[in-house]
């Protein structure tokens, strides 16, 4: 800690009860019919087993690290589950199994500096596939592991990334993808025997894909794509029928999640509808689409077929209500809820929903102005009030209205507006929108920001005299640009594990991210992308930052490393201004022990406090 005051002990006892709420994730079926959900009742996010809707929530493991990337064993394999833990956030996931017979854990990949994800098991349970850059720590390579005979090898070696999508019905084929940015991806089979590759056709030569099933006859498949369109849909192909046929051509939004029951009898997914989830399940292989019941408004994900195919559990987040999990019996159509989380003896009627704005920016659509979309929070009563301007990292996320206990506490306890905009680049709204900042695009994102100071000022509810800004990731470099940009227009800001300069970013980023990066940012080898970088580095033009800024990193950061915190910090300081500086030496990109997420989220009220609500 670097010129941080002590936080007060009445902020922290406010803050507290907002500091506890807790969600849950649905992370799998076992083969009695329990669900394997991820919660935290302690320091971290564990695995626990649910055994019934409401039931008691079995804590399974037991670790000072969160786990991740949970996945069940199909009922046909042994009863148990893998997982993914890395240590203080360094992101080098190892994979483990967990036997619920003998609550024994085994280590499965090589325990040193390699990535192992995307865990996936075949319908058999006898053989787990996953994604792993072991080799040479830069490519990811394919690898099959037999669980039984406990022998592990590498099947696809092509240099990349690479990740499993799914085994064919009889294990002999694994449909694979090669991942290029969020804007291309090929898709391909396997033959595991072989060792053949083939590769599939790719309409007009590029394209997004993300879901990748075999269909229950295994000739067909099933995927999510944006070949042709603007927006992800859902085909189907069958080899034997000609053309693919675009199953969500009447739903104008990405399409999200996809499953598949193991019956072959169902197949369910979600669109995201202007960040707002609608569920849909088609019945196989006609593709009529059943009735539902009403499901409550939010945001859904982890999809997961009962290994029966008669229910579907999903994981459901809104912006009052933490993540919880529900399950929803297909023939009964009815919903039932599995968790309950808590939210810290809170009064929950009491969280505030957030309303759907557009503001207008600098350029033109068809002649109008672009609009930008944003989810505006506003505190109860008439203000003006303060604002905090919270962006996303990615750059290719997107905010959604799910529940954020910050949030909360600034509406309901500082009578603080917040305004969460999804600025171009951002993903959900088309991929004509989503390219709009690659590259020397990259400060027509920052000048959305503008377009949004210059929108909060028309609002007699707010405080244009007072507003923050924060971020996270690639939102942290968007601070320290505005920063640069609207220093006259803003209080102060809160930069996470930001990006102060592209180059210095891309030399010091794991390799195997490096390329990944590049899609998106421009390639640094390039001299006009070079120059380019240096002319927008937020470093390069520190001596224009001077309202107070907080910048919070994690040591182990393998993404945005500490040394991008570190040179802007000194660089700021250099010039004058003040920076509280907060560095975690067991975390990585983000905060995800609850002790250092609650001590960050209690400066950063402080730093709120001080410079935002201030006069």
């Amino acid at each position: 800690m670097e010129n941080l005051p002590e936080v007060p002990a009445e902020l922290i006892e406010r803050l507290d009860r907002y500091q506890n709420t807790r969600g849950a994730t649905f992370s799998g079926w076992l083969e009695d019919g329990s669900l394997l959900v991820t919660t935290r009742f302690g320091e971290t996010s564990q695995v626990h087993r649910v055994a019934m809707p409401m039931g008691m929530r079995e804590q399974l493991t037991f670790y000072r690290e969160p786990v991740s990337a949970v996945t069940a064993a199909p009922a046909a394999g042994a009863d148990g589950f893998v997982f993914g833990k890395d240590v203080g956030g360094s992101e080098f996931w190892q994979l483990h199994w967990y036997d619920l017979d003998s609550r024994e854990v085994s280590l499965l990949t090589d325990g040193g500096r390699s990535q192992n994800t995307a865990p996936l098991w075949s319908h058999d349970g006898r053989w787990l596939a996953w994604s792993s850059t072991a080799r040479n720590g830069t490519d990811y390579d394919l690898w099959l592991r037999d669980m039984a005979g406990g022998e592990a090898r590498i099947v696809l070696q092509q240099g990349g990334m690479w990740l499993p999508m799914d085994f064919s019905p009889e294990s002999g084929r694994l449909l694979v993808m090669k991942y290029v940015s969020i804007n291309e991806s090929y898709p391909g089979e396997l033959d595991l025997a072989t060792g053949e590759l083939r590769m599939f056709p790719v309409d007009g030569g590029k394209a997004a894909f993300r879901a990748f099933r075999y269909a229950p006859d295994g000739r067909s498949v099933y995927y999510v794509s944006d070949e042709g369109r603007e927006f992800l849909t859902l085909f189907q192909h069958d080899p034997r029928g000609g053309a693919p046929t675009a199953l969500s051509a009447h739903v104008p939004w990405d399409v999200r999640e996809l499953a598949i029951a193991a019956d072959g009898r169902h197949l369910a997914y979600v669109s995201n509808e202007d960040g707002i989830s609608r569920l849909r399940v088609l019945s196989l292989p006609d593709h009529r689409e059943l009735d539902l019941p009403e499901l409550p408004i939010g945001v859904i994900g982890s999809l997961g077929f009962s290994p029966d195919g008669r229910r579907l559990a999903l994981t459901l987040n809104s912006a009052t209500s933490p993540s919880d999990v529900y399950v929803l019996d297909l023939a009964q159509g009815k919903l039932a809820r599995w968790t309950q989380s808590e939210v810290g003896g809170l009064d929950a009627s009491r969280f505030r929903a957030p309303e759907l704005v557009r503001f207008p920016t600098f350029d033109e659509v068809e002649g109008q102005p672009r609009t930008i979309p944003a989810f505006y929070y506003r505190p109860e009563g008439e203000g003006p009030f303060p604002v905090v301007i919270s962006i996303h990292g990615g750059p290719e996320s997107q905010a959604l209205p799910v529940f954020n206990p910050n949030t909360q506490f600034l509406l309901n306890e500082l009578k603080v507006a917040v305004l969460v905009p999804n600025v171009r680049g951002s993903a959900g709204y088309g991929k004509t929108y989503l390219q709009l900042d690659n590259g020397l695009k990259r400060e027509d994102s920052v000048r959305d920001i503008g377009a949004l100071l210059e929108w909060i000022a028309t609002r007699p509810e707010l405080d244009a005299t007072r507003v923050g800004v924060m971020g996270g990731s690639y939102g942290g470099y968007m601070v320290l640009a505005s920063m640069v940009h609207y220093d006259d227009r803003l209080r102060a800001g809160i930069d996470v594990v930001g990006i102060s300069h592209f180059r210095t970013f891309l030399e010091n980023t794991e390799s195997y991210r490096r390329d990944l990066r590049r899609a998106e940012y421009g390639d640094e080898r390039i001299p006009e992308i070079a120059a380019f970088h240096e002319r927008i580095a937020p470093l390069n033009n520190a001596h224009r930052i001077t309202r107070p800024l907080f910048v919070a990193q994690g040591y182990n950061d393998p993404r945005v490393p500490w040394t991008e915190a570190e040179q802007i910090v000194k660089a700021v300081r250099g010039n004058g201004g003040e920076v509280w500086y907060l560095m975690f030496r067991d975390e990585g990109h983000g905060f995800r022990k609850k002790s250092n997420s609650d001590f960050f989220n209690a400066a950063a009220m402080l730093f709120w406090q001080k410079h935002l609500l201030g006069k």
